[in-house]
C-alpha cells in the first residue's frame, strides 16, 4: 500500500553529462570574454601569469621595402634596390616574402584599360613579384584594398623552419 503513496522516481541523467555540460559552457563563455575585449592580448597574458606562465614574447619586428611607380603605371623603372635588399633578406630560409600592391586612391591611378585600381595595385605586386622570382620561391601577393602609395611594398616575415616533403607524409 505504501509503495501506491510514492510516484516512481524518473531516470536520472548521468553525473558525466552533467559535468560535461558545465564544462561546456565555461568554455563557452570563456571565448566570448576573449572576443568581447578590447584587447585579448592582455587577458591572454593575465592569464599564463595567473597560473605561473610569462608573458608571451613580443611578435618579430618586419623589415620592408618598396618601389615607386609612376600614376597608372604597373611598369617597374628600377626595382634593382629591391631585388638587392630581397637576396640578402633571403638567405635564411626560415623567411618569407611578400608583395603588396597599392593604389594611391586618386583618378589618374588606375588600371588604363579597365579603369580599376585593384587590378592596377595586383598588376604592381605581380611585376615586382616577378622581378623577385629568381631570388626567392617563398613569395607571397597582395593588395591593399585602401588607398595608401602608388607603389609595391615588400616586406620579410619570420616563417619558421621550412618543411620538408617527407614531414607531410
Amino acid at each position: 500500500m505504501t509503495h501506491a503513496l510514492y510516484p516512481d522516481t524518473p531516470p536520472a541523467r548521468p553525473l558525466w553529462l552533467v559535468t560535461l555540460a558545465d564544462l561546456a559552457l565555461l568554455l563557452v563563455g570563456f571565448f566570448v570574454l576573449l572576443q568581447a575585449s578590447e584587447k585579448p592580448r592582455a587577458i591572454t597574458d593575465a592569464l599564463r601569469e595567473s597560473f605561473g606562465g610569462t608573458p608571451a614574447p613580443a611578435p618579430l619586428a618586419m623589415m620592408a621595402t618598396g618601389v615607386a611607380f609612376a600614376p597608372g603605371s604597373a611598369e617597374l623603372t628600377d626595382p634593382a634596390a629591391a631585388i638587392a635588399w630581397a637576396r640578402d633578406a633571403v638567405r635564411d630560409p626560415r623567411v618569407a616574402l611578400t608583395v603588396t600592391g597599392s593604389t594611391d586612391g586618386s583618378a589618374a591611378d588606375v588600371d588604363p584599360a579597365t579603369g580599376s585600381a585593384a587590378l592596377l595595385a595586383a598588376d604592381r605586386a605581380r611585376s615586382l613579384a616577378a622581378a623577385l622570382a629568381p631570388v626567392s620561391r617563398r613569395i607571397a601577393i597582395a593588395t591593399n584594398p585602401r588607398p595608401g602609395r602608388r607603389a609595391a611594398i615588400l616586406t620579410l616575415a619570420f616563417v619558421g623552419e621550412p618543411q620538408s616533403m617527407d614531414q607531410h607524409r
